[in-house]
């Protein structure tokens, strides 16, 4: 365990606070990268990140290193995994330990056609048993946790026995903590996209998961954009997901850890979490500056933080204005934050 993982957990149980998944960021692609959850960290203390999904294939033959490094600040972080091979999953699920993640997460539910090319993702719910035995194999390789993300259904399998039975197999292999995105995936006639908004939300299969499965964690996912929202669904399941909204409006994340996880500090502020992420910008940029890594790279993350304020599209201008970044100078960060109001 890494010293800031320790002292992390110590400030936690100082505090009274435990580190659980009753808060969570979903692993989105292009947008979830180590950066963006830095970022993340210094809004919320305690609210659980999840990595970009890595699929099996980029860890058994491509560059473990850039798939996997993160910053210990990060903690608590689960990596998200994709694949179908229960072999090479186990293997997969080796390196994340080792590489320090709190939990491995395998995705059953990203509709991509490069994911259903790879006979993984969402396309595995039509495969419960071979779920269950990646599932197993992981389990079986790792002393951390092991999960799964899913839809509710596939194409137009609509009944909620279709979910109930997903689950009831999956957790045959010891599976206790089920991510619920309460929509159906259309494998065919619709992008990644129109996969997160056209099939309807049914919160209410989540909600039955739970009453079926007392035992088991039961985190929901879809749609969520606010706290009243989160604090509807937290009456009928252990954890909320937030996706798109915890990107484009990080700061909403700052309620999270007093109102959530009972932690009595105050958070930063907007300009604290500018000011806090200028040092990384720094650091990043000295270590990999030659290897290609841009300022943008990092502060496209930070485009949603004045989300709500007067100027917010004028920090946003700032920000993104490609003669300024190319100084790659971090107090483009105050300056963008001085449109506001």
């Amino acid at each position: 365990m890494s010293e800031n993982r320790i002292a992390i957990e110590g400030k936690a149980e100082q505090s009274g606070v435990q580190a659980s998944r009753r808060i969570s960021v979903a692993p989105m692609m292009d947008w979830t990268d180590r950066h963006c959850r830095h970022f993340h960290r210094l809004i919320s203390q305690y609210t659980w990140l999840y990595t970009e999904m890595v699929t099996t294939g980029a860890l058994v033959y491509g560059d473990v290193e850039r798939h996997l490094r993160f910053n210990d600040e990060e903690h608590p972080v689960a990596l998200q995994l994709g694949g179908s091979d229960p072999k090479d999953l186990a293997s997969a699920a080796k390196l994340g330990e080792k590489w320090g993640y709190d939990e491995i997460n395998l995705n059953c539910g990203c509709p991509s056609p490069r994911v259903q090319k790879g006979a993984f993702g969402a396309c595995l719910m039509t495969e419960p048993e071979l779920v269950r035995d990646c599932v197993k194999a992981m389990k079986d390789a790792v002393d951390i946790e092991v999960t799964v993300k899913h839809r509710i259904g596939i194409d137009h399998e609509e009944s909620y026995d279709f979910v109930r039975d997903f689950v009831g197999t999956v957790a045959e292999a010891g599976c206790t903590t089920f991510v619920v995105h309460a929509r159906n995936a259309i494998l065919k006639g619709l992008s990644p996209k129109e996969n997160r908004e056209i099939p309807p939300l049914k919160y209410e299969y989540a909600y039955q998961l739970k009453k079926d499965f007392p035992q088991f964690e039961i985190l929901i996912n879809g749609g969520i954009k606010t706290l009243e929202e989160i604090d509807t669904h937290l009456q009928h399941v252990d954890g909320v997901m937030l996706g798109r909204e915890a990107y484009h409006n990080p700061y909403l994340m700052a309620a999270f850890d007093q109102r959530y996880y009972g932690a009595a500090e105050e958070p930063r502020s907007r300009q604290q979490v500018l000011e806090a992420m200028m040092p990384y910008i720094e650091e990043q940029l000295a270590k990999e500056g030659g290897k290609g890594l841009k300022i943008n790279t990092i502060t496209r993350h930070m485009l949603g933080l004045a989300q709500g304020l007067q100027g917010a599209r004028q920090y946003r201008q700032t920000l993104s204005d490609a003669k300024k970044l190319a100084a790659g100078d971090p107090r483009i960060l105050l300056e963008a934050f001085s449109r506001t109001k």
